[in-house]
């Protein structure tokens, strides 16, 4: 069995993709020691350096200009002293969206996906004790699991030629069910230079078995609530009139020919839409997914019937108090969209020291809010302005997935 060379009083972590810091602050709050943040995006670069001076930022950020001789020069290290190499490559090669849209996505096609190479490339440079890649669920999602199967084919590769045992464990986790505010799916596989397995941390906020039930949107933003807000909050799409008309914690669907429900008109056909397509927050409920680059129909909503402030998108995703966003808007919403709730990271390091080090951790998470018990009812709604009704109409539904019309499309 090798045997590692980490440092018993300080546990290290090297980030790639770094991003906003959303994962790296939980890492952060698990009591993680950055010694390197390779990132290349200017805008997540200057958020980094205004709220974490002291984390150092890798030059050139570019993982595929920065050799590796560099990352070690940089982050101080030798082989096999790093306790932590985590990353999560962009994950739009393998997302279901783009399945959704186009019954199928580029994959390992897609020219982002050489994000896996390149942390592969840091892997066997700094052979680390743990390494963490985060993913969304489309990177084992169907039979088609090449991202998957060629990081482990790495690994492989890895431990043929440095005697290491890297043998990667699968964490699908739904983050609401850790206390996160917020419905997200995403995948971790963690893997030990020993061959050491993690065993996936039981939920603590699933309302099973004794257990409390989920964080919800109110618990995280209901401090923020008032009826005043930004002007540049007020969303401006076509479709931005009828959002009053939808109910807290629903979408477009609302509006589509199986509601029968009063207040409802069929306006679209069945799935014909993103499921985010005027999606809104319920107070009593976590929020759905907090998305990087929306459209201006696109959701999660306000309950107010408004795009959410970023520091209620950063309340949603666990981003501790205090932490500012560098950048528009837009620049902002993509960078906290595109990052893993921050009491994810604190999770996943949390256990990481438990179960690979032994030592005697806290299980309770400090970055998720607390319970509340002032949630008021949910906002009244408002009737489909007259504009709408012309939509009104016995719609065809969706055919299915990989179905559609840029599917179609696509095979023509």
């Amino acid at each position: 069995m090798v045997k590692s060379t980490k440092k018993s009083h300080k546990q290290t972590v090297l980030s790639l993709f770094t991003g906003a810091g959303g994962f790296d602050l939980g890492l952060e709050a698990a009591g993680f020691h950055h010694v390197l943040c390779v990132e290349n995006d200017i805008h997540a670069r200057n958020t980094l350096l205004e709220n974490r001076p002291k984390w150092r930022l890798s030059e050139p950020g570019d993982i595929h200009q920065i050799s590796t001789l560099e990352i070690l020069k940089q982050s101080g290290l030798q082989p096999r002293q790093l306790t932590l190499l985590a990353g999560g490559p962009p994950c739009q090669p393998f997302s279901k969206s783009g399945y959704w849209r186009n019954g199928d996505s580029l994959r390992l096609q897609d020219p982002r996906a050489r994000t896996l190479e390149g942390y592969l490339k840091v892997a066997e440079a700094t052979l680390p004790v743990t390494l963490v890649l985060e993913n969304v669920k489309g990177l084992i999602y169907s039979k088609k699991n090449e991202g998957l199967e060629y990081f482990k084919n790495g690994l492989i590769r890895i431990n043929r030629k440095y005697n290491t045992s890297y043998e990667p464990t699968i964490i699908d986790l739904n983050a609401a069910d850790y206390g996160v505010p917020q419905i997200r799916e995403r995948v971790f596989v963690i893997a030990h230079i020993d061959g050491q397995h993690l065993i996936t941390p039981p939920p603590t906020h699933d309302g099973k078995d004794g257990r409390p039930g989920p964080r919800s949107a109110w618990d995280a933003i209901g401090d923020l609530d008032g009826e005043s807000f930004s002007s540049d909050l007020i969303p401006n799409s076509k479709w931005a009139k009828l959002l009053p008309s939808i109910p807290e914690g629903r979408n477009y669907l609302w509006h589509t020919p199986r509601n029968t429900q009063k207040g409802s008109e069929p306006l679209f056909g069945w799935r014909t839409r993103y499921w985010s397509f005027l999606l809104k927050l319920s107070k009593a409920s976590p929020s759905w997914t907090i998305q990087a680059d929306p459209g201006p129909a696109t959701g999660p909503f306000h309950w107010r019937n408004r795009r959410l402030s970023i520091k209620e998108l950063c309340r949603i995703q666990t981003f501790p108090d205090g932490f500012e966003i560098a950048g528009t808007y837009h620049c902002a919403h993509r960078q906290v969209g595109n990052a893993v709730p921050s009491a994810i990271g604190e999770l996943i390091g949390l256990e990481i020291r438990r179960q690979f080090f032994n030592e005697r951790v806290r299980r309770k998470l400090k970055l998720i809010p607390e319970q509340r018990d002032d949630c008021p009812q949910a906002e009244r709604r408002g009737p489909v302005p007259k504009q709408y009704l012309a939509l009104r109409g016995n719609h065809h539904e969706h055919p299915g997935t990989g179905l559609g019309p840029a599917a179609k499309k696509r095979d023509s």
